[in-house]
């Protein structure tokens, strides 16, 4: 594909050489001679590969066409070279700050112009290249890093017979309750991942306790009680990713202050932990056991709402009562 530019100068002389320069190499060129042509002929459907730009012009000069150029998302990184006869040192700082790519001096000798362009072009498309190249190896990356979390998350759920699957459902009842308490889209994601490691303390919890199907001594209850602690120092040691551990270390923690392990209450409690907290609570109630079936939804509903202000902050709680209310088949749950 040929290399496309566009030339905005009000100097006709300037625009006819810079033709003839282009026309002779195949370049494919548009050329422009005032600031407001410019400004009006991008509509997003044609991107050039380099902008040459002059500076002085009557009706709209080289600077502000710059600043609208780059305030439009699909030439934000399209290089612009001043054109310019000026000798002046502040211009050319006040453009290189502008994110003017580089000056050409007037009037320009025909190889000069040609190479700098084609330097210009080629560097360009050697850094969308790469960044293009990072960003697909940072998504491998981040899709491997979920995996991993899913993996982890699904060997502790394992642990419990009786529970499969309820850390992925936990996080993402908690990504849905985030995105309608108006979340972005990457907090979501992180609320996501914390959903899947809420349980990552279990980890430590002998099979034999988590898996009893009587009712727990105090003793046994005791170590139950220590999952939230264990999930949190495990995750702390994740430097990079230090709220990770947010979600794993309060999710027992209650809206009225009567939850473990720090007996956090109301907005002492992290809003995350809060959140996952009803996600948490909606699946235990909506899961099978050794001792029960899933409970019917009436009664899951009714639970949140006489826990909603005491065990459930009520914002989180009316969000799932909400989801619940447009369930109406029932879908939210063990199958």
């Amino acid at each position: 594909m040929a290399d496309r530019i566009v030339v905005v100068d009000d100097d006709q002389m300037s625009l006819k050489l810079a033709k003839r320069v282009f026309d002779r190499a195949g370049i494919e060129g548009t050329y422009l001679g005032s600031g407001e042509e410019a400004v009006a002929c991008f509509d997003g459907t044609v991107i050039p590969d380099l902008i040459l730009l002059d500076i002085h012009m009557p009706d709209m000069d080289g600077f502000e066409v710059l600043k609208r150029l780059k305030s439009n998302p699909a030439l934000r990184n399209v290089p612009v070279v001043f054109l310019t006869g000026d000798e002046d040192v502040k211009s050319e700082t006040a453009g290189l700050h502008a994110g003017a790519a580089d000056f050409i001096r007037k009037p320009f000798a025909a190889e000069i112009l040609l190479k700098r362009v084609r330097n210009l072009i080629e560097l360009n498309r050697l850094h969308s290249d790469m960044a293009n190249e990072i960003r697909a190896k940072t998504e491998k990356l981040s899709r491997a890093y979920i995996q991993i979390v899913e993996a982890l998350a699904a060997s502790v759920d394992a642990k419990d017979r009786y529970t499969h699957g309820h850390s992925s459902r936990v996080a993402a009842y908690s990504r849905e309750i985030a995105r309608r308490a108006g979340y972005s889209a990457e907090d979501e994601d992180r609320i996501y991942m914390m959903g899947l490691l809420h349980d990552v303390g279990k980890i430590g919890i002998q099979d034999a306790i988590i898996n009893k199907t009587s009712r727990l001594s105090d003793e046994e209850y005791a170590v139950i009680r220590t999952h939230p602690a264990v999930g949190a120092e495990i995750l702390k040691k994740i430097e990079d990713l230090p709220e990770l551990m947010t979600g794993a270390r309060w999710h027992h923690e209650r809206y009225d202050g009567c939850g473990y392990p720090d007996g956090l209450k109301g907005e002492e409690i992290p809003e995350i932990a809060r959140i996952i907290a009803v996600a948490d609570a909606y699946d235990a109630m909506t899961s099978n056991r050794s001792y029960r079936g899933h409970l019917p939804q009436e009664k899951v509903r009714a639970e949140i709402v006489r826990c909603r202000g005491t065990q459930f902050d009520p914002r989180f709680a009316d969000i799932m009562l909400t989801m619940i209310d447009e369930d109406r088949d029932y879908l939210m749950k063990e199958i």
